[in-house]
């Protein structure tokens, strides 16, 4: 029993951190009139050092991925079936073939710039599909090479890295670029590498646009399960590789996201009850974004020298500008 309240009490000190700066975040933006994401972020990043103590490292984590999904699954509160279908199918085919652009287009640049292809194949389904989340996921499809657990984390902590630098540019741009609420909404959800990411700077611009990009992201990540199914198809064919356990093909933060909107669709939920799933989502995600401020490390990049980092900063670009011209030719 003591072991177990021992593992228990491991993340508190962590989260606590976490929670303090969200409430800090959460007091200069109500007093200041900013973002309140933007706010848990450059505090968050503020507080790099937390991240070296051992005792703070579990909670930093938990805050960062667990409260992370739990606020994105809790957003399902927020949207109900007349959102998405306002939507209409122009956003998926945009997503689907922009993923798939993405992905070939990045694998042909690895191949180009002397890496192996495979590298191009994790990076660019990292930058189209989730972020970090697809950067493992695909990693544990792929078949094993020398380089592997090295490309992996570089993968992880770029898009890291060029998730946090968009969701503070990219609202700047949609603004510069005159995109309405609802066009903004798309172009965030359609092109910020990570979900928390993706949400922050959403609804930075206005609620409207976060409700569009939230709704816009899972299906983005919803191509996660072609996109591993074709990883698996490459293990099979690679000579000599190792089996490895598969992650699931969508996160259940996903699956529970799609089951509230669904619910809040067909019931009318009590108000009582979405204002305080509306609220404990909002708590949760600027936590995180607190957390992951603190796990951000940008010097980080420098050790893997300049082709990687070129290469993942032409696949963001390339998909931003795609999306761009999407929206400029057949505006959604």
């Amino acid at each position: 029993m003591s072991s177990l309240a021992a593992r228990a009490a491991a993340p508190a000190p962590g989260l606590a951190v976490a929670l303090v700066v969200a409430a800090t975040a959460t007091f200069l933006s109500e007093h200041y009139d900013a973002p309140v994401m933007l706010y848990a972020l450059l505090l968050g990043m503020a507080l790099n050092f937390v991240t070296e103590a051992p005792r703070g490292k579990a909670g930093i984590d938990l805050a960062a991925r667990g409260l992370m999904r739990l606020g994105v699954a809790l957003l399902g509160f927020r949207i109900g079936w007349d959102q998405i279908s306002a939507l209409g199918w122009g956003p998926v085919a945009m997503v689907v073939t922009l993923v798939a652009a993405t992905i070939l287009i990045s694998t042909l640049a690895a191949r180009a710039m002397g890496f192996n292809p495979l590298f191009g194949f994790l990076s660019g389904g990292a930058t189209a599909i989730c972020g970090a989340s697809a950067a493992m996921a695909l990693s544990a499809a792929l078949p094993p090479n020398a380089k592997k657990e090295q490309a992996t984390l570089f993968t992880v902590i770029g898009v890291s890295a060029l998730s946090t630098t968009a969701m503070v540019l990219y609202p700047l741009l949609t603004r510069a670029l005159g995109l309405g609420d609802h066009a903004a909404g798309v172009f965030i959800g359609a092109t910020i590498h990570d979900v928390a990411q993706v949400v922050g700077a959403g609804y930075a611009i206005s609620p409207d646009a976060g409700d569009t990009a939230t709704i816009v992201k899972p299906l983005r990540v919803a191509m996660l399960l072609p996109v591993i199914l074709v990883a698996g198809q490459i293990s099979r064919r690679e000579a000599g590789a190792a089996g490895a356990e598969r992650p699931p093909l969508l996160p259940w933060f996903v699956v529970a996201f799609v089951a509230l909107v669904a619910l809040n669709s067909l019931v009318a939920l009590p108000a009582p009850l979405t204002e305080a799933g509306n609220a404990l989502s909002r708590w949760c995600l600027v936590t995180a974004i607190a957390a992951i401020g603190m796990k951000t490390r940008l010097g980080d990049l420098v050790q893997v020298g300049w082709k990687p980092v070129a290469l993942m900063v032409g696949e963001t670009v390339l998909l931003a500008a795609m999306v761009l011209g999407w929206l400029a030719l057949a505006p959604l």
